[in-house]
């Protein structure tokens, strides 16, 4: 083999792996906003008010300076950490479970398109329980080597009441 088919060999090989290390961290990136947002609840209720706003600036983190949160027209848009924060210090729930299925994850270079299906059990402050399915399409931007969601886009296709509601809420 020449150096030139051993370079090209290796460029290749090298984007391979950079895109499959890109895949597994923005798993990890959907992975760590999941459980920021649901750790705004404990025993049914919303925690405490320094450690909501604690867990919402360190879920805005997670976005570019300009990344835009965007939960359709029931939940509203925020741009920016700091509205985003804002937004995520006021939850309209006492309980969710944020349960995000079937990736579909377009990497190109520092930048990638994602699609993520998400099946929610929640509980609104009136004890109301919900089964909540839809998906959220993302962009996503390689920001000095770490994966920052630019935009999370919600789509709900359905809000059901859960019969009877949850068993008691341990967490």
């Amino acid at each position: 083999m020449t150096d030139d088919g051993l370079t090209a060999r290796m460029d290749r090989l090298e984007r391979r792996l950079d895109r499959a290390e890109s895949t597994l961290a923005l798993h990890d990136l959907k992975a760590r906003y999941g459980e920021l947002v649901d750790a705004r609840f404990a025993r049914g209720v919303t925690v405490d008010p320094d450690h909501l706003a604690e867990l919402a600036h360190r879920a805005a983190s997670l976005f570019t300076e300009d990344g835009v949160w965007d939960g359709g027209p029931t939940l509203g848009v925020a741009r920016g950490r700091d509205e985003i924060a804002v937004r995520l210090a006021a939850p309209t729930l006492v309980f969710s479970r944020h349960l995000f299925v079937k990736p579909r994850l377009e990497v190109d270079g520092d930048h990638a398109t994602g699609r993520w299906d998400l099946l929610s059990p929640c509980t609104r402050p009136d004890g109301t329980s919900l089964w909540m399915a839809g998906y959220e399409d993302d962009v996503y931007a390689r920001v000095d080597g770490v994966w920052l969601h630019r935009s999370m886009a919600l789509t709900t296709l359905f809000v059901s009441p859960a019969g009877t509601g949850w068993p008691k809420i341990l967490s």
